[in-house]
């Protein structure tokens, strides 16, 4: 029997490619203190500890903290690796990876490598914007940490989400 419209009986093999989330580990600190151990975050100076040394990089490094319903860490995702000014973020490749680790939440940091944590008003806009997306996706943003050379910024801490 033929297909319609097929009169020579041809067959043809569909292929298409799957989306499989990938895992990988990776050490972000050798002699991370204590506390870390248990990878639940209730600080933004957790968050700082971890990511401290950011601050070495010579680009901006935009990371996504991909956390489960009580802020433990399941993953992290580099989201963008920018210029030594700027890194160019959009929701969608934030929340892309966040969804496939089924988050619950996430914490965003990413660092200035003037080493002043001081927000830029593009921080303040892509934050405003990552937490609409977020609540409209329900995975609410946590907290935006900047890391700086010896201090880091919350967006959290200051009354900013």
């Amino acid at each position: 029997m033929t297909a319609p419209g097929d009169p020579h009986g041809s067959r043809r093999t569909i292929r298409l490619r799957s989306l499989r989330a990938v895992f990988s580990r990776e050490v972000l600190r050798e002699d991370a203190p204590a506390y870390l151990s248990t990878l639940r975050f209730s600080s933004p100076q957790q968050v700082y500890e971890l990511f401290r040394d950011l601050y070495l990089e010579s680009k901006e490094y935009f990371i996504c903290l991909h956390l489960n319903a009580k802020h433990g860490l399941l993953c992290f995702d580099r989201v963008a690796v920018g210029t030594l000014e700027s890194s160019l973020v959009h929701p969608r490749e934030v929340f892309k990876g966040a969804l496939l680790s089924s988050a619950g939440s996430i914490v965003i940091v990413h660092n200035h490598p003037s080493g002043d944590p001081a927000p830029s008003q593009e921080d303040r806009e892509v934050t405003r914007r990552l937490v609409g997306a977020g609540k409209l996706l329900g995975v609410p943003v946590l907290d935006h940490v900047i890391i700086g050379e010896r201090s880091y910024y919350s967006f959290q801490e200051t009354g900013e989400l």
